[in-house]
């Protein structure tokens, strides 16, 4: 297996991929910024407490229960249109975030730049698989997954730039002024993502998707969905609350650990790509979730079992180790291609898998946040390993491709 295939043999001549990948480095170097202080920024600014930032990602999440409604009323659109338009409603909730006045408004501005982001989701690995060459739709998923995180380590060494500089060099008493600041580089960075789009079109093709569209046939798929949505969340939400809260890590160093992650991906998602059109989605899904469980454990644990400093770096590892293995998620994306008669049915199936991750994820929140409460730390991440494990016996159950028949 060779792991070094060029680009540009990767994608076919004339499909827009150069427009596509600039797009999504520079939606990456956006997201980068605005996720890099998401978890300190509502410590700083209305110091939430674990239950509360659990109730802050519930609505979050919610516009990804939302996207397959949302979707339905956009079917007669291209790919390239809906990403266009996710892009408008970023902007417009990053934009307003610089005047929100109150724990409330924030909320409703962060879930309007959160309803761009779900937007953009189903349709970019779309359009992934779409312009790549047959056989190598893994290889292009790889490389949006490489260029997202090549955006994410230049957005984070912006945030933590921002707060070296505003903190140390110019003395700001205020954060929330380096807060509005990001937000102003953010609106910026989304409005180019959205010029470099602005000439692409779906060609002659009639897109039609159904409005809502479940099919028996995706019922794994579904509930993988579900599975890795919990234990996702449950990462996605506390993982950083805990580096916050019981390491004391500040926003600039949340930031240099966030982009170090991404850093890492840009080599590993091409190479776990590759992985997934080599070894099949099927076994990568199984593997990658085993190996979630150890980590969920170790991270739920650490600080009981190791002294202090140890600690830290155990679970800074395992950050590290989570976000890596988090690209794999690709791999469902594989499978629902393969059992699917159409594009068209690919996007309206993956964009419905977001909205089924999201039943759980919208619950997930609140429900960890109140776990943390009523018990600890321990406890909730060893909800997220078992989550983890109930992936993988969904992914076990899924036959082998020579096995399976649309």
């Amino acid at each position: 297996m060779s792991f070094r295939t060029p680009f540009h043999q990767v994608f076919r001549s004339g499909a827009g991929a150069g427009a596509f990948f600039l797009n999504v480095i520079v939606w990456g170097i956006g997201t980068g910024c605005f996720n890099a202080v998401l978890n300190n920024y509502p410590i700083d600014a209305y110091s939430l407490s674990a239950y509360e930032r659990g109730w802050l990602e519930f609505f979050r999440e919610m516009p990804g229960l939302l996207l397959v409604f949302v979707l339905a009323l956009m079917h007669r659109y291209s790919d390239w249109k809906i990403l266009r338009i996710a892009s408008l409603i970023s902007m417009l909730g990053v934009a307003s975030l610089q005047f929100a006045s109150g724990k409330i408004m924030a909320t409703f501005l962060i879930t309007v730049w959160s309803m761009g982001e779900h937007l953009a989701m189903p349709v970019r690995s779309s359009i992934a698989m779409l312009i790549a060459r047959e056989g190598k739709q893994g290889q292009s998923l790889g490389y949006v997954s490489a260029a997202l995180n090549a955006g994410t380590v230049i957005g984070s060494l912006i945030v933590a730039l921002i707060f070296y500089l505003g903190m140390t060099v110019f003395v700001v008493s205020n954060k929330l002024r380096l807060y509005n600041i990001v937000w102003l580089v953010v609106l910026v960075l989304v409005f180019a993502g959205f010029l470099c789009i602005l000439q692409q079109s779906g060609g002659s093709s009639t897109f039609r998707r159904p409005r809502l569209y479940f099919n028996r046939k995706f019922n794994l798929y579904y509930a993988l969905e579900l599975f890795y949505g919990a234990r996702k969340q449950i990462f996605m939400t506390f993982a950083p609350f805990v580096l916050i809260k019981q390491y004391g890590l500040d926003t600039s160093q949340v930031a240099l650990l966030f982009g170090f992650c991404a850093a890492v991906n840009i080599f590993g998602s091409p190479l776990i790509g590759r992985l997934a059109d080599h070894l099949g989605y099927r076994n990568t899904m199984i593997w990658d979730t085993v190996i979630l469980f150890f980590v969920c454990i170790l991270y739920g644990h650490a600080h009981r079992w190791f002294e202090p400093r140890t600690a830290l770096i155990v679970v800074c590892l395992n950050y590290l180790l989570d976000a890596i293995l988090s690209i794999t998620s690709l791999a469902s994306n594989l499978y629902v291609r393969d059992i699917s008669s159409s594009t068209d049915e690919t996007t309206s199936t993956i964009s419905t898998g977001i909205s089924v991750n999201h039943l759980v994820s919208v619950a997930a929140a609140p429900l960890g946040g109140w776990i943390w409460l009523k018990y600890d730390v321990g406890a909730l991440f060893n909800f997220a390993a078992v989550m983890a494990l109930a992936n993988s016996a969904c992914a076990y159950m899924i036959k082998p491709k020579k096995q399976i028949s649309k």
